[in-house]
């Protein structure tokens, strides 16, 4: 079966007063709109049309980071939902499968609701759901299985609004009659709105059948404001923190780790307390991720220990049984197996080789102002602490660095490199000094 979806994405969203459109927000690291795309791919669709108005530029770079195939069409004007479905037609002309229309601010409908949708038997399927307050939610009036019509609040009498089952917008349709029956809206009512909810009681009026496919009422939870975005991003955490410790993950406190849309966590891990996992982290079975320490495009393999109070940026590799201890902070480096670098260091731009050990204080300098350039440490290399390795070198199999040194040129496997000044000692300059500098200060508070 062809699918086809369309993701409306046009609204302002004023409550959230913000210069960013509304479906950009993000929840887990992702915008709402990835949320939506990300359930409708799960379809396979044939295309995927993304209704835009407000930030067009910044909505259509969102969406087609995530799927450069993703067409985006514009809707100028706000002239209400079937207005904004009616301008994915020509991007859509010719297709003749289902279509199924998402909200971009909606960003929790699962993919089984939607395969449910697909496979009800009617011409048009709506997504409807119970809330524990009905408030001013569209109400869906069925007979039995069918779907005769959706009256919108402020449209409904005082016997319709009393119906529990509720318009979630959510709808299923084959592409040209949803068109044909968008032609037919018009917007006498109400708000002067042209109402995708219009097109059941036209489908019902032209001999086409209607049904309706429920869900909870967390999946169609809409985000209009900042602290709906927290609830929502909670609402998240909550459900995905409880995933991986049923996929065998260990969370000492589950409360306090926060974790990205993409965030992959093998079984036997163990995630300690107030741990961030940032966008594209994939972190292997067998691992120890300790407290307070921050992920982000980087991979940790089995076996190794990250932290605590450690920093992986983008592009950190991180090997088997590798070790990241304390305020470490690792970007855009590759450290191979059993290799530790335990202390207060910065590694980036670099490779450090198998079993290798980096001293506290060890820093890469590997930016000059204008280009970056990259570290290059063997296996079983000593880098002695508070060693400065200024870019580009490279320290050979078996070498070591003397503590205090700063490294500029290659180090060849095996030899020693000491790169220091000589100390010197001036018997009884000290107390000279401090004669001189105390008489200084007496002068000084004399002269106040």
């Amino acid at each position: 079966m062809s699918v086809a979806l369309i993701i409306l994405g046009a609204g302002k969203g004023t409550r959230m007063n913000s210069d960013l459109p509304k479906v950009l927000h993000p929840i887990a690291s992702a915008p709402m709109l990835v949320h939506a795309m990300r359930a409708g791919a799960t379809l396979d669709p044939a295309h995927t049309v993304i209704v835009a108005g407000h930030g067009a530029e910044v909505v259509t770079k969102a969406a087609q980071a995530y799927d450069p195939e993703a067409k985006v069409v514009l809707q100028t004007e706000q002239l209400g939902t079937g207005h904004a479905v009616s301008q994915a037609a020509d991007a859509l002309a010719g297709f003749d499968g289902k279509v199924i229309v998402l909200y971009g601010d909606t960003p929790f409908v699962k993919p089984e609701t939607l395969q449910a949708m697909l496979d009800a038997k009617a011409d048009v399927v709506v997504l409807g759901f119970e809330p524990q307050d009905a408030g001013r939610y569209g109400r869906l009036v069925t007979n039995g299985s069918s779907l005769e019509r959706i009256v919108e609040f402020k449209d409904a009498s005082p016997a319709e609004s009393e119906i529990k089952l509720c318009n979630s917008g959510v709808i299923c349709c084959n592409s040209p009659m949803l068109f044909d029956l968008l032609s037919q809206v018009t917007n006498d009512n109400a708000s002067g709105e042209y109402y995708l909810t219009d097109v059941i009681g036209l489908a019902r009026n032209a001999g086409h059948s209607a049904t309706v496919v429920t869900c909870s009422e967390g999946e169609t939870l809409g985000v209009n404001s900042r602290a709906e975005l927290a609830s929502a991003d909670a609402m998240y955490q909550a459900a995905a923190r409880l995933t991986l410790m049923e996929d065998g993950v260990t969370l000492v406190a589950p409360d306090t780790v926060y974790l990205s849309l993409d965030t992959v966590i093998g079984r036997d891990t163990i995630i300690e307390p107030n741990v961030v996992f940032g966008p594209e982290v994939t972190v292997e079975s067998g691992t120890t991720i300790r407290a307070f320490s921050h992920l982000e495009g980087c991979h940790v393999s089995r076996g190794s220990v990250v932290g605590p109070y450690a920093r992986l940026r983008p592009g950190a590799e991180l090997s088997e049984n590798v070790r990241i201890g304390n305020f470490v902070e690792v970007k855009n480096a590759t450290i191979a197996e059993g290799a530790k670098v335990n202390h207060l260091s910065y590694i980036g731009d670099a490779s450090i080789g198998e079993r290798s050990n980096i001293g506290a204080g060890t820093i890469t300098c590997n930016y000059d102002g204008v280009l970056k350039h990259r570290t290059e440490i063997g296996a079983d290399v000593f880098i002695g602490s508070n060693t400065m390795l200024v870019a580009p070198v490279t320290v050979g199999n078996r070498a070591m660095t003397g503590s205090g040194s700063v490294i500029t040129s290659d180090v060849e496997s095996e030899a020693l490199a000491i790169g220091r000044a000589r100390q010197v000692s001036k018997p009884g300059m000290a107390q000279k000094l401090f004669d001189m500098l105390q008489s200084k200060k007496a002068k000084l508070k004399g002269s106040s």
